[in-house]
């Protein structure tokens, strides 16, 4: 394989103009708003989407100046495997969020609890479903004993660097 290629089909935009600041989850951003900006072409697949109460938005980390394998995540001070935490630089820079969908309205698709920079390109939106998306033997490794900062959490810059 020589190589994968993704097109956007939108951008998120928000208030959160640049990384350092913006909150490191959804869930600790209730009332952040957002609207997605759908390309034209990509119009008709937003139909039936109102249904839904949450979306799952994966995007583009554009402003990820590369990666280690090797991080210190937000809500701890140890390093850890990059692929036991959700930080934004990666060895591909794909972000995920949930957020709650407010309402669409021909090719915008209005949005809260967002965690996502402004300007950001969206690869894909899928409806988040309860019964296929939670799991309630779940567990958090290491996040676990950190949960109680995230409501405090923000991006510090720490992988602008």
């Amino acid at each position: 394989m020589t190589g994968i290629i993704f097109h956007p089909i939108g951008t998120v935009y928000t208030p959160f103009k640049e990384p350092q600041g913006t909150p490191i989850q959804g869930a600790a951003s209730l009332e952040a708003q957002g609207i997605i900006d759908l390309l034209p072409e990509f119009q008709e697949g937003l139909q039936d989407l109102e249904g839904f109460s949450h979306l799952i938005l994966l995007y583009f980390f554009h402003l990820s100046p590369g990666f280690s394998l090797k991080v210190t995540p937000f809500l701890d001070e140890q390093p850890r495997g990059v692929f036991a935490t959700r930080a934004p630089a990666r060895p591909n820079p794909i972000g995920l969020s949930i957020v709650r969908l407010e309402r669409v309205e021909e090719r915008r698709v209005y949005i809260r609890e967002v965690d996502i920079v402004d300007g950001t390109p969206l690869l894909d939106i899928k409806p988040y479903v309860p019964r296929f998306d939670c799991r309630a033997q779940a567990r958090s490794g290491w996040i676990e004993k950190n949960l109680d900062k995230l409501d405090r959490a923000r991006d510090d810059g720490r992988f602008l660097r």
